[in-house]
């Protein structure tokens, strides 16, 4: 059972509850990382596609300006966006990231998806998003060979650059994950994945910590970051199911909160999304209380495998490219 508020991810400490800054609107953003700070987060979860990056760092300027906090206390993680996978990229997108968040280096980088879609220059779009030209008779996103160690290497180059602390991938599966473990010369921190008692992903999270990679749970709330997506029905929603019902009555707790207390008590970081204050507060009280054995199986026991972002999916939906990661 982990009661901690921190989570070993390499040679650091990270805040084990962070912000999810997907979704948030740019006219929200900066005052809403304000607002964050201000109730105690102390880890952003940002990305260049989010789209929000230079709003992000405008709230951090103000945050720093304002004596709030100190960089040195602040976990930033950001991602390398599907378009910027060739190596002469790499260092590129990143510094973009940098110079949007106002800061010299991340905490912590990832490979955002093992997809590989043909190069955008910055001022062609940014960010470059999913299709390769939008004005296209038929617009698509167009895949680009390139291997992911080829990937990886650039990314350790910006470790060596001191632009990053800590590397990692997201939406990796058992399979690449051992791939990458055989030619990585620095070795992946993190792996970050959608998890939520309908997407336990056990696994995946055995294979991880067998290489002592630290896992961050994405959407670990389940359906309720997709259903204004069109990618969840309502009637999906976790919260509702009668483990997760039971445990809040006994702890006086909201289902979200007992949801997200699962993740971290199962071992995982987790980043819900909120643009309300009082879901900020919310969230972050889940450092009092404690799931039973039994409580904790009976919500894993929820597990239908049910993927709400899947590529295999949306691109083919939505992009115009039929483009599965996942079995």
């Amino acid at each position: 059972m982990r009661l901690t508020e921190t989570i070993t991810v390499g040679a650091q400490e990270m805040p084990s509850l962070g912000l999810g800054l997907w979704k948030i609107a740019r006219e929200q953003t900066a005052g809403m990382v304000q607002t964050a700070i201000a109730e105690g987060y102390r880890h952003l979860d940002s990305a260049a596609d989010y789209g929000n990056e230079a709003e992000v760092g405008a709230g951090l300027r103000q945050v720093f300006d304002k004596g709030l906090i100190d960089r040195g206390a602040l976990w930033v993680t950001s991602k390398l966006w599907n378009t910027f996978h060739r190596p002469e990229h790499v260092r590129a997108a990143c510094e973009r990231t940098l110079k949007d968040l106002g800061l010299s280096e991340l905490d912590l980088y990832l490979i955002h998806f093992p997809i590989a879609l043909q190069y955008v220059d910055f001022e062609t779009r940014y960010p470059p998003e999913w299709i390769v030209d939008p004005s296209a008779d038929t617009p698509a996103m167009v895949p680009d060979p390139v291997p992911l160690a080829e990937t990886w290497g650039a990314m350790e180059d910006l470790v060596h650059a001191g632009l990053v602390k800590e590397l990692g991938v997201c939406n990796y599966n058992t399979g690449l994950l051992h791939d990458l473990m055989a030619y990585s010369n620095i070795r992946p921190a993190m792996l970050q994945i959608e998890s939520h008692p309908y997407l336990t992903q056990e696994r995946l999270l055995r294979a991880a910590a067998h290489y002592d990679i630290t896992v961050t749970a994405f959407s670990p709330l389940g359906a309720l970051s997709y259903l204004e997506l069109n990618m969840a029905e309502a009637g999906e929603s976790v919260l509702e199911q009668a483990p997760v019902q039971t445990a809040a009555r006994r702890l006086g707790k909201t289902p979200a909160q007992i949801v997200l207390r699962w993740g971290i008590q199962r071992g995982t970081a987790v980043i819900p999304k909120t643009s309300r204050v009082e879901r900020l507060r919310e969230n972050r009280a889940l450092y009092d209380f404690a799931l039973s054995d039994e409580e904790m199986a009976a919500i894993s026991a929820l597990n239908k495998n049910r993927r709400f972002n899947d590529p295999g999916h949306f691109c083919e939906e939505a992009f115009g490219c039929f483009y599965p990661i996942y079995d």
